[in-house]
């Protein structure tokens, strides 16, 4: 059976917009979603490298000392700014990448700059696989954030892009997927070569460009997204790409909105002025926030230093990386929950029983280490295994919610005209805070010692209220349709859409 387009033409009335789920954009989704494996795995592979003692010996040797030194405070272990500079220098890259790469989205499509992420990957990972000082791998670390930047950006545009408005949730999950799979995939790696002395963490890192190789072939082969070859005015291609990925020809009423979207898009020539008209102002605060809460629910500093977390609770090295072979298989299972309920239940349902979940096993865990676990002792076993199990129930509720929503609300909200430049706000707050959280949880860790749980949890309860109060529901609304079925209908934003504030390509009197 054919997905359905809800739209709303001029008269009022509502119409439909034909469009099978096709084998061509399912193979589409797959390939460009590999951009959130290269993100997931370099995730996972941090953490387990920075804790390889062969690692910290060439790059990090009174980070090695400390590790091994039998009365060092448990929470402190690791608290070096290089080594922490080393996990975060990738996201304050991909921070100010992120910018270009909304030009690039806007000026050669999201395809191109697919294929320019995978290069930057890929020479990053050369560097760091082949690094010989801290100068050498830093570079390294730098260029692949860009590459993350890049796929970052144009990923999740294209998978909303291409997307029948029914599955438009499942299909851009699809890159929260990869980056779940990523985190496992690497989290197995790591468990082999941190016994591969002493260039197991050379095999560990150079194995991050077997995703970037995969996309930046794969990139060859799929689609632009009609709505990219529109807006650069290629309309003859744009139409035939629409009649190909919706699996009809039926397929005017939907060009002819993107048409009227595209020219909307092409009156703005200043779209980074644009967002900061109160017109834009919904759409770009729930972007940054959903970024922001993202990285405050603490998911990434668990996921960055999930075997150092494990081994400061008293697991050793082994059993700390199989530990984190059991969360990573518990992220990439409930991410697949996600992918089943996005679409059918909504996006705050979701939100709201995850804010639920995870205050309930951050506060325990906070509890037990604090409890049990002071600065030279090691927690009893009993203690250890409920922690690990607490972290699970915390992963996986991240894993169908903040997770891949922070990505999809924020890539489905955004008007044409301001969509590239909005989406980079978005990407750039998420990689900033990402940042912030990889370079101060160790130091964070040492001195707040147990209490670090609390201080996410307390967090926690701030996104759930956002959630009640601000965020509205964008379930099987057409991207295109969200001003005047999600904004202009808000309790508390609608406000905002009282007038154009001079906001260019709202209406075709606008001067520019």
């Amino acid at each position: 059976m054919p997905a359905v387009v809800l739209s709303k033409p001029e008269n009022g009335s509502s119409q439909q917009f034909e469009a099978k789920i096709t084998i061509y954009v399912v193979i589409c989704g797959i390939i460009a979603a590999t951009g959130g494996l290269m993100f997931g795995y370099d995730i996972g592979i941090s953490g387990g490298v920075t804790s390889m003692d062969d690692f910290l010996l060439k790059f990090f040797p009174t980070v090695y000392v400390r590790k091994h030194h039998a009365t060092e405070n448990n929470y402190c272990k690791y608290d070096n700014q290089h080594l922490q500079l080393f996990t975060s220098s990738l996201y304050l890259a991909a921070l100010v990448s992120s910018f270009v790469a909304s030009r690039s989205c806007t000026r050669f499509g999201r395809r191109p700059t697919m294929q320019a992420a995978s290069l930057f990957f890929l020479v990053g990972v050369v560097l760091n696989a082949a690094a010989q000082d801290l100068a050498m791998l830093i570079i390294g670390r730098i260029l692949l954030g860009v590459g993350v930047g890049f796929a970052n950006q144009a990923v999740p545009l294209f998978l909303s892009e291409i997307a029948p408005v029914r599955i438009r949730g499942a299909l851009n999950i699809l890159f929260q997927l990869n980056v779940t799979i990523g985190i496992f995939i690497a989290n197995v790696v790591n468990y082999f070569t941190s016994n591969l002395h002493p260039w197991g963490w050379r095999l560990s890192l150079g194995l991050a460009g077997v995703p970037a190789l995969i996309l930046c072939l794969g990139s060859l082969i799929i689609a632009e997204t009609p709505t990219s070859l529109i807006e650069r005015e290629k309309l003859d291609q744009g139409l035939a790409m629409l009649k190909r990925i919706r699996g009809t020809d039926n397929v005017r009423a939907e060009y002819e909105e993107l048409i009227e979207a595209s020219e909307a898009a092409r009156r703005v020539k200043r779209p980074f002025r644009n967002l900061m008209k109160r017109r834009s102002r919904p759409q770009l605060v729930i972007a940054i926030a959903m970024q922001v809460f993202q990285q405050f629910t603490g998911i990434n500093a668990i996921m960055f230093y999930a075997p150092v977390l494990f081994q400061t609770i008293g697991f050793k090295n082994d059993a700390s990386l199989l530990s984190s072979i059991i969360m990573g298989t518990v992220n990439v299972l409930s991410t697949l929950v996600s992918v089943a309920l996005v679409d059918r239940v909504g996006r705050r349902v979701l939100l709201l029983e995850a804010c639920v979940q995870m205050f309930i096993s951050q506060s325990i865990i906070g509890g037990l280490l604090m409890a049990n676990l002071g600065t030279t002792n090691s927690l009893d076993k009993g203690v250890a295994v409920w922690v690990v199990v607490l972290v699970c129930v915390y992963v996986s509720s991240f894993a169908w919610s903040w997770g891949p929503l922070g990505w999809l609300i924020p890539s489905e909200t955004f008007p044409l005209e301001t969509r590239t430049a909005g989406y980079a706000f978005a990407v750039s707050s998420n990689m900033l805070f990402t940042f912030v959280i990889a370079q101060a949880f160790l130091s964070m860790m040492c001195h707040m010692k147990a209490g670090i749980f609390f201080f996410f949890a307390g967090w926690i309860v701030l996104m759930g209220l956002f959630v009640v109060f601000l965020l509205p529901e964008t379930k099987n609304v057409p991207i295109d349709e969200m001003m005047e079925r999600v904004w202009k209908k808000h309790g508390y934003w609608k406000r905002f859409m009282d007038d154009d504030d001079g906001v260019e390509g709202v209406n075709t009197t606008t001067t520019v």
